[in-house]
């Protein structure tokens, strides 16, 4: 089971940076009556609480609930599972590790969506005072 969550973790990571240029500049906020929609999956440009940089993929999907989005982040290092609430343009999130090197980590993120549906913001780790920054872009469909 270890080696498979392995090979989706590399597979993942390759992907998410396939036909991926540069970033450009984040669009301007939504406005909180006009949010695109969320849910796909998006390449991850992050920094560490320590500054350290990190990429993988992020992948959002419907919740159970009006407003509720489930979130899994394919990183180097593990996989992440959370579920977020989306008020406005602000995307809240509860977030747990599930495997990997970084076991029981949990927080919490959260995240501003602009007009392109790119998400941006801070996620924290429990017990670490300073929190990380992570920028998400839609992969193309």
């Amino acid at each position: 089971m270890k080696r498979i969550n392995i090979l989706i973790l590399l597979l993942a990571l390759t992907l998410s940076a396939c036909g991926r240029n540069k970033p450009g500049p984040l669009g301007a906020d939504a406005p909180a009556d006009n949010v695109p929609n969320i849910i796909g999956s998006y390449a991850l440009n992050a920094f560490d609480p320590t500054g350290e940089q990190y990429g993988g993929t992020l992948t959002i999907t419907e919740g159970g609930q009006p407003n509720e989005y489930e979130l899994q982040w394919l990183i180097s290092g593990g996989i992440h599972v959370g579920t977020g609430t989306l008020e406005g343009n602000q995307l809240a999130v509860s977030w747990h590790s599930v495997s990997g090197t970084d076991q029981n980590v949990s927080g919490i993120a959260s995240y501003t969506v602009t007009v392109n549906g790119e998400l941006y913001g801070t996620r924290s780790i429990d017990g670490v005072d300073t929190p990380g920054t992570e920028t998400a872009y839609p992969n193309p469909k």
